[in-house]
């Protein structure tokens, strides 16, 4: 039997070798698309189950597949296709594009960097998806750059600043609700927790880009006409979320809003808005599968000891609640700049998190604002990270010039450390959360 008391550092890897094998393929051929994600998982899943030998495999396929089967692993799988129904249900009944112009329809001459990246807030907390603002958002930043002669790095920077800003507020994005999930607290006390410690970023971020491009305007950034009502099932899903409904009632009520405004205006047919359901769900099974073989692949190693050794390297070290709470913003930011993916940084994290918070009565509220904030912040500068690579792909310039102008997650990263040892005035703790400090 695997000694579980100490923990067992054999035990963890399956989860060295997931890392190793997105990492490193992309390490030495130069492309980190290379290695895919549900491929590396599947074949740590592989080697998690042929450890132990001494136990039986359908045992073991037992214990992989209850840890796949996890409550809060099949209800966030559910939410994640849900959350891409209404995504693409949006999309295609003309939400992005209406969103989009409506910001830049009011954005200032003499501002245009400021007001890319406010847009870009308001579109990734609308979106609920940082790669969806970046493809939304990068071709008009590089029409700005060209124009004004404002650096192409720096309009990309400000692109990616505003996308990771949805990241770590949105109410449909897979970032917040893999945090919310793991760390079992509501997305509406997250959103208002996260709100106070981000907001100063944002705030730093658009006097900086104020500061560096002063002086650069156009007479026009061109005539951008939107239909108010096509951004109404945005509005409604964040009102709704915000006002602590179900997040289930929530996206199928934003399903239904906007296939009947598209239906209402011709944007598609009854048939089209069925597709589009379909294609939105389709989008998010990869993340959706990957998130049960992981819960399957972390419930081996939580079996095998894997996790108690972690849980008792990481606490032994651990002389605070400030501690632990940096312990957890650690754990989250190496895991992320080793995947580039701050979802599955805060999936694997999530669980260790939750047992850290509970030994050290931190609210969860706040160990899902940590998860989100680090992981979103460090997404927004590794150079092998998704959005990155789209954007310089998109402007034909290196990701490593963009890192220059990675103002907003080095300011939320900088802001979620002062949240941690000072705290913010907004914030207020939920003692009875989690309870007095567990004793050993």
């Amino acid at each position: 039997m695997a000694n579980t008391t100490k923990g067992n550092l054999f035990a963890l890897l399956p989860l060295f070798i997931f890392v190793l094998l997105f990492i490193g393929t992309g390490v030495i051929s130069g492309d980190f698309s290379n290695m895919p994600l549900n491929v590396a998982i599947i074949i740590a899943s592989a080697f998690a189950l042929a450890m132990n030998r001494k136990e039986k495999l359908s045992n073991k396929i037992d214990i992989f597949a209850k840890g796949a089967g996890h409550p809060n692993i099949i209800l966030m799988a559910v939410v994640f296709v849900m959350a891409g129904a209404f995504a693409q249900t949006a999309r295609d009944m003309g939400a992005v594009d209406a969103t989009v112009n409506l910001g830049l329809s009011v954005i200032p001459s003499n501002l245009l960097m400021v007001g890319l990246f406010v847009v870009g807030c308001f579109i990734s907390v609308s979106m609920g998806t940082s790669m969806g603002t970046v493809a939304a958002l990068a071709p008009i930043g590089i029409g700005i750059a060209e124009q004004t002669g404002i650096p192409i790095a720096l309009a990309m920077g400000t692109v990616i600043g505003g996308a990771m800003f949805g990241d770590n507020l949105s109410m449909i994005s897979d970032t917040t609700i893999a945090a919310v999930r793991t760390q079992k607290t509501k997305m509406s006390d997250k959103f208002k927790t996260n709100f106070f410690i981000v907001l100063p970023g944002a705030i730093v971020t658009a006097i900086l880009l104020w500061v560096v491009t002063a002086g650069a305007q156009i007479d026009t950034i061109g005539d951008y006409s939107f239909d108010i009502v096509k951004v109404l099932p945005y509005i409604g899903v964040l009102v709704a979320a915000l006002a602590g409904v179900n997040v289930l009632v929530v996206l199928t009520g934003g399903i239904l809003f906007a296939g009947i405004i598209g239906l209402a205006d011709g944007s598609y047919t009854l048939s089209g808005f069925v597709q589009a359901v379909s294609q939105g769900i389709i989008n998010m099974e990869d993340i959706a599968i990957v998130a049960l073989l992981i819960g399957g692949m972390i419930g081996i190693i939580q079996h095998n000891g894997g996790i108690q050794w972690l849980l008792n390297f990481v606490t032994s070290r651990i002389k605070t609640k400030k501690g632990a709470e940096l312990g957890i913003a650690g754990l989250v930011s190496a895991t992320d700049i080793a995947t580039a993916n701050n979802t599955i940084s805060i999936i694997v994290t999530g669980p260790l998190a939750k047992n850290i918070s509970d030994e050290y009565a931190i609210d969860p509220r706040k160990s899902a604002s940590i998860l989100d904030i680090f992981a979103g912040g460090w997404q927004g500068i590794v150079p092998y990270g998704g959005q990155m690579l789209a954007a310089a792909g998109l402007a034909a310039i290196s990701p490593i010039s963009i890192l220059t102008y990675s103002f907003y997650p080095i300011a939320i990263i900088l802001c979620g450390i002062v949240a941690i040892l000072i705290g913010f005035p907004k914030f207020k703790e939920n003692k009875a959360a989690n309870g007095a400090k567990k004793t050993a």
